[in-house]
């Protein structure tokens, strides 16, 4: 690690690399690419700088695996393994150019030469193509000499040969006796290596057919690993193997196989296998007779092949092909009895439904899974072993395999926090072996409570075609004689909640401490878990207490009792295992667990993905490749959509004709209009050219230059909509970028749109008039926003709300609309009441009118009333109006006619006066036009919400609105994942979405808001997905160390998108921080400039008051010889930082400036918490000092900013997670105006990855240069340095002596001005004394296994002051 992080591979092995490399220098290149990836680090940029050798390289990291040099010394199995490591890391990283070239070859048909040619020439003849290719490859291999020749036969035989080493390997292992643990080491990784293989398309095509041949499975399958201790993981990734193997796709094709089809194809092997049998093995008659489904299995083909002796199992399986014929072979004894009848029924067993078996698996995690550390590994896992687990890498088989690996990961990592929550709970309730032997608890936990009575009360037979009961439903008595808050939490358990059941069985007497260093299951006994759900809390008559408005019953006494369902899956597996002899589950559960319901909603989740996974879930026909990884990856860009739109209203996106053109640089902007140019307003409609028609499909606009080049721009008017002032729309004032504008241009159109947004390039108003312009141009059409936190929905929301859109058209579903800084209810039962009020309001107005035309009878009473009072009564007036008032073309009209004959004048009468100017015919005219345009919106309005008033209940009404009223619905991807069940079922349909923060979602919670309706005639509806994000700022947080590295499952969809090579659009302006701060973080993207206000607005001109610079680096030594401290696994503390970040704080409050306006920041939540400390120590209760806005991580800061960061980085011995330079992008760009970090300089200027960054920091003086005589505002440029010479901090004791002596003199300053005879507050003298942490969370020696998560509550509010 220490050379990787000296760059050693960087600075002096890849460029001194050679042909003729020593096998030292190869080996050592491999293993820092191999620590490169552990780190989770760039590896390949160095390789990419210099491509020439690596060709070279890799042929000689081929021949090392193979041991093909006798000249050199042989390699031992741990060398090998770390080759076989970097192999791995080559062919999951086939986005790159170079590895792509020459992995390929490893796996192309040309290694079919390794297949029995009468195998090969089968496949030849179901697929012609491949034969002419392979007669080509021979043609061209026989005119091969030399070292070419060599080189192809090598690469062609390569994984072959590399097969039977490793089967030399695995059949080496002893039954019994010690086993060399590299071996063990080697095995294992080299079926993941073949598990990679298989799992992706272009390495799976030809490599199947070379696995299945080379019989790795079946052999594996017996070696003795399999049933030996040490071989729990080769065989759990030997399952995993044997399923990819026989995955239900085309190879061929790529197309993935129903199960009709996978039917098809078992019945025609086995039929064939009868056909052989009765035309040339007589013994095997009665087999060859009888019915298909009757020798299918596996037990019924060994009861009929086991009778035969080797020689003719021998000749079976040559006949088939599975062999090489018995005259080819000179030793025959290879082929063993045991395994020509595994190789016999495995090709011919029927295989179980994949989906059929996700089906029957239960959804809730158990004792058997939480605990295995190969399939839910701990809190420490370093990069470097083996895992049971899927990857989430580019490519993916089938939109299948794409949900399963999904759903196979959410769960898991959602169990890996429901092990940590049981822990924590059952641990806190000390569970005791009492004198009697029965469980005694000793303690308490608020999420935990022990389990007084249990009982089954209903068991519903299965549904048709399935073998579990359809419902299984238990009651649970508890005893809560709890404090009354926790009582009440209690019995607060929703509908739908998880609980988890568990039994122990303590083996420890009362008194025994618990240890958190020991295994938890053994120290509490415990033996059974098991999920439920909760369906309610039974009253004192036995009846569940349905929620409601109503108020809930009080219950007396504490005994409580709750119905809840079990998973009927899991309890079929249970039963059948008591039938057999085993303990009955549940007889012994004695504890009940509940969950925070913010972080309980995985079983919703996972039943989401099997869901989707059980209908045909259609992804557009231009998406469906895009999302598996494969063809072109800029099909689905609008400049190659076949239903490309060339006009389109583009609204109020331009301020005016000027900044049109200059959005347009690349074209001529020809305006079509008889108006001077100077008189040209927008809104603007433009046409551009058309595309090239090329055969390819090159999707350039015709020409180049000249009229081919030319926009036709078309001014509009917006009709009058009336005389009221909120009749007038409002409009876009963000002059938008020319960048800006083609992001919003990729938006309007059909197909993907990406754009990455770096911080402070205004994503959300891009992604605002995307919305606005698609309202206005497609009105019938509806948008799905999506957003990754409740915070940015309602950012985003209180922008659209803010542009010309009817309210009534907007709808925001989930929680997290309360904190939308508005006093509208835009939720599903806020817009009912805002629609059932507007109906009131309008039929008011509705009486007006008809008040105002003397029109007799109630037609105000209902919106079908008032329609037929609109057809009959108001139309005609209008029309008859017209008739009098209209002039043929090219006449002149009677402006007082306009004016005296207009019908509606005394319904106007509480409009702006005069409405009619009579200064022109037209501009009268176009009033009353505007006028009658009001009236008709009422009465368009009503005859909207009539349906409101045919629907009684608040659901139905509220599914209505969500199916035909609403227009832009945003909703949070958690949101759409739990509710997409509901939202199929009421036939939700939208056109198009759109994901903010797409680099913050998860793979699948991004893929699932794409398929929250059902297709039309077999094809989605979806005509746009629009994804905004930035890939180089942090991923979504993943709590386990081994999902995040070892299955990739960080990777949103946005960042595989960009891996890809999907075409983006980079925003290329920022408007958030001073130019020199945005210097900090730019070089991380292609063309980072910025916007034109950064240099003018005065409070970016001007400097900071109270320093010399703007941003600074301040070097942090040891504090009483302690630099960083570590009292639990990650919960990294420095207290010299933290006192040097409150005293710089206490400073800045005591110039003047503002604690709303700084922000405290860290890379890990001890400091964090370390730092509250100091503030709740330092500044608690003085009103001269206060808090500020927030002291939170990196992380939980990620979306924010404010004017001034004080970062603080912690580390001291090794450089931890900031490696990531996501994250530093995070921490740069949090600060508008100032930036201080606080870090142990000698330690971070040495890291690679943050040179960019840390070079320009380290340009300045790294003490803190103050100049404490200025005050708020300040004057001074921001390129000047104050007057006077700077005052230079040496060290953090230093600076809060300063502090302290400077507030003295502020205080004396307020008492000699103001005449205060007490001082506002008192602040203590620093004392050269650790502040002791009080681990409140921490005291049960809980692991915070992501750093800087943050999992408190009060990170996403400000500080109180």
């Amino acid at each position: 690690m220490l050379l990787e992080f000296s760059q050693y591979l960087e600075n002096y092995l890849w460029p001194n690399i050679s042909p003729k490399a020593s096998q030292a220098h190869v080996l050592s290149v491999v293993v820092m690419v191999n620590e490169k990836f552990r780190e989770r680090v760039p590896a390949w940029e160095c390789f990419k700088k210099q491509p020439d050798n690596f060709a070279a390289f890799f042929s000689s990291i081929m021949q090392l695996c193979l041991s093909e040099q006798p000249e050199r010394r042989r390699l031992t199995l741990k060398e090998q393994t770390v080759l076989l490591i970097f192999l791995i890391h080559c062919f999951n990283s086939l986005e790159v150019d170079m590895i792509r070239e020459q992995v390929q070859r490893l796996v192309s048909l040309s290694t079919w030469v390794n297949v029995l040619p009468a195998r090969r020439d089968e496949i030849f003849a179901k697929n012609t193509k491949y034969r002419k290719f392979w007669a080509l490859i021979e043609k061209n291999h026989r005119k091969l000499e030399g070292d070419a020749k060599r080189k192809v036969e090598r690469e062609r035989n390569f994984l072959f040969t590399l097969m039977q080493k490793y089967l030399t390997v695995i059949e080496s292992i002893p039954q019994s006796g010690e086993v060399d643990e590299d071996m063990v080491h080697y095995c294992e990784r080299f079926l993941e290596l073949m598990i990679d293989l298989e799992a992706q398309l272009p390495t799976r095509r030809f490599f199947n057919l070379l696995l299945d041949g080379s019989h790795v499975v079946v052999r594996s399958q017996q070696a003795a690993l399999v049933t030996r201790e040490e071989g729990k993981l080769f065989s759990q990734l030997l399952d995993t193997l044997k399923f990819y193997a026989g995955f239900e796709i085309n190879e061929q094709t790529g197309e993935a196989l129903t199960d009709h089809e996978m039917t098809d194809i078992h019945y025609n092997s086995i039929t064939s296998l009868q056909k052989a049998a009765f035309k040339h093995f007589a013994e095997l008659r009665k087999f060859s007779l009888a019915n298909v489904a009757s020798i299918d299995t596996h037990d019924a083909l060994l009861k009929h092949f086991k009778s035969i002796d080797r020689t003719m199992l021998r000749e079976i399986a040559s006949y088939l092909h599975l062999v090489s014929p018995v005259k080819a072979e000179n030793n025959d004894d290879k082929y063993t009895t045991d395994f020509l009848l595994k190789l016999l029924c495995r090709g011919h067993e029927r295989r179980p439904s994949q989906l059929e078996a996700l089906n029957e698996m239960p959804l809730y995690p158990t004792e058997d899974i939480i605990w295995d550390e190969n399939i839910v590994p701990m809190e420490y896992y370093s990069g470097e072993g083996c895992l049971a687990l899927p990857k989430l890498n580019l490519q993916f088989l089938t939109l299948h395999d794409y949900l399963l690996r999904n759903f196979n990961l959410f769960r898991l990592e959602s169990t890996y926090e429901i092990r940590q929550d049981i822990e924590d709970a059952v641990s806190r309730m000390k569970p005791w072996k009492a004198e009697d032997g029965s469980s005694y608890f000793g303690g308490w936990a608020r999420m935990a409570h022990p389990i007084t009575g249990f009982n089954v009360v209903e068991v519903s037979k299965p549904h048709i075609g399935e073998n579990h009961p359809s419902q299984v439903r238990a009651d649970i008595t508890v005893n809560l004689n709890l404090r009354h808050e926790i009582k009440r939490e209690w019995e607060a358990l929703h509908k739908h909640d998880v609980a988890f059941l568990v039994s122990v069985r303590p083996v420890y007497p009362i008194g025994t401490h618990y240890s958190h260093q020991q295994p938890f299951v053994p120290q509490v006994g415990l033996v059974y878990v098991r999920g439920c759900e909760i369906e309610g809390m039974l009253d004192e008559n036995g009846r569940v207490i349905e929620e409601g408005p109503d108020p809930k019953p009080e219950l007396q006494g504490d005994s409580r009792t709750f119905r809840v369902w079990l998973d009927p899956n899991q309890y079929q597996q249970d039963m059948t295992a008591t039938m057999q002899g085993h303990e009955d589950v549940y007889d012994s559960f004695n504890i009940i667990m509940r969950r925070k319901p913010k972080e309980n909603n995985f079983k919703a989740v996972l039943e989401t993905i099997r869901d989707l996974m059980n209908t045909d879930c259609v992804v557009p026909n231009w998406l469906h490749d895009i999302v598996l990884g494969y063809g072109d990856p800029g099909a689905a860009h609008y400049s190659k959509m076949v239903n490309e739109i060339c006009t389109l209203d583009w609204y109020d996106t331009f301020l005016n004709l000027d900044h049109l053109k200059a959005c347009f640089p690349d074209h001529t902007v020809r305006v079509k209009t008889t108006q001077n140019a100077s008189e040209v307003k927008p809104p603007f409609r433009i046409t551009f050219p058309p595309r090239k028609s090329s055969g390819k499909g090159s999707g350039e606009e015709a020409g180049s230059s000249g009229s081919d080049r030319a926009l036709w721009v078309e001014p509009h008017v917006i009709p009058n909509r009336g005389p009221y002032p909120y009749n007038r729309p409002k409009s876009n004032q963000v002059p938008f970028t020319s960048t800006q504008v083609e992001a919003i241009r990729a938006g309007m159109q059909p197909g993907l749109t990406m754009v990455v947004g770096p911080p402070g390039t205004g994503k959300t108003d891009v992604a605002v008039q995307i919305i606005s312009n698609l309202y206005h141009n497609f009105p019938d059409q509806r948008t799905l926003i999506v957003t990754h936190s409740n915070q940015a929905l309602n950012q985003l929301f209180q922008k659209i709300m803010a542009l010309d859109i009817d309210e009534r058209h907007l709808l925001r579903l989930g929680h997290g609309e309360e904190t939308l800084q508005t006093e509208k209810d835009f939720s599903r039962y806020g817009r009912v009441n805002y629609v059932l009020a507007q109906r009131l309001e309008l039929l008011e107005e509705v009486a007006r009118l008809q008040q105002s035309l003397d029109v007799p009878g109630d037609v105000s009473y209902t919106c079908e009333t008032a329609g037929h009072f609109y057809m009959y009564q108001v139309l005609s007036r209008w029309e008859e109006y017209l008739s009098k008032v209209k002039v043929p073309k090219g006449q002149k009209g009677d402006v007082q006619k306009v004016k005296n004959e207009f019908p509606f004048t005394k319904f106007f009468e509480n409009a702006p006066q005069p409405m009619f100017k009579e200064r022109s015919y037209e501009e009268d005219l176009d009033m009353a036009e505007g006028c009658f345009r009001h009236i008709r919106k009422i009465f368009t309005e009503l005859d909207e919400f009539q349906a409101f008033e045919l629907l009684r209940s608040g659901s139905d009404r509220a599914k209505y609105l969500l199916v035909k009223e609403a227009k832009i619905i945003a909703m949070t991807c958690t949101h759409a994942a739990l509710k997409r069940r509901d939202l199929v079922d009421i036939g939700f349909q939208y056109d198009n979405i759109l994901m903010e923060e797409a680099a913050q979602i998860l793979e699948i919670e991004t893929f699932i808001p794409l398929l929250l309706q059902n297709p039309e005639d077999n094809f989605s509806r979806l005509k746009r997905c629009i994804m905004i994000g930035d890939h180089h700022q942090l991923p979504p947080v993943i709590k386990n160390m081994a999902f995040q590295k070892f299955s990739n499952m960080e990777q949103s969809l946005f960042t595989r998108f960009v891996r890809l090579g999907v075409p983006t659009v980079d925003l290329d302006a920022q408007g958030r921080a001073r130019a020199s701060l945005c210097d900090l973080y730019n070089w991380r993207y292609k063309k980072l400039g910025n916007l034109p206000h950064i240099h003018i607005w005065q409070e970016y001109r001007n400097a900071n008051a109270g320093f010399f610079y703007d941003f600074q680096l301040i070097d942090v030594g040891d504090f009483n010889g302690v630099g960083e401290s570590e009292p639990n696994p990650y919960f990294y503390q420095n207290l010299a930082e933290a006192e040097y970040v409150v005293a710089l704080f206490m400073y800045m409050r005591l110039l003047g400036y503002a604690a709303e306006k700084i922000s405290i920041l860290t890379t890990y939540n001890g400091q964090k918490h370390l730092i509250r400390d100091v503030i709740e120590q330092r500044c608690s209760g003085n009103p001269m000092l206060g808090r500020p806005h927030k002291v939170t991580t990196v992380d939980r800061y990620q979306g924010q900013q404010n004017d001034f960061i004080l970062l603080s980085l912690v580390r001291t011995k090794a450089v931890g997670h900031l490696r990531d330079v996501r994250r530093l992008v995070v921490a740069m760009s949090r600060a508008r105006l100032g930036l201080y970090v606080f870090a142990r300089v000698s330690l971070f200027q040495n890291c690679f990855e943050l040179t960019p960054a840390f070079n320009q920091l380290m340009k300045r003086p790294l003490k803190p240069h103050l100049a404490p005589n200025e005050t708020l505002p300040s004057s001074r440029k921001s390129d000047t340095t104050p007057a006077a010479p700077p005052l230079i901090i040496e060290d953090m004791a230093h600076m809060t002596q300063f502090v302290f002596e400077f507030y003295k003199t502020k205080v004396n300053q307020l008492i000699n001005q103001h005449g205060y005879r007490q001082m506002p507050g008192e602040l203590q003298q620093p004392r050269q004394k650790v502040v002791e942490r009080r681990f409140r969370r921490y005291d049960q020696g809980h692991t915070e296994e992501h750093p800087g998560a943050g999992s408190d509550s009060d990170d996403d509010a400000p500080l109180e002051q």
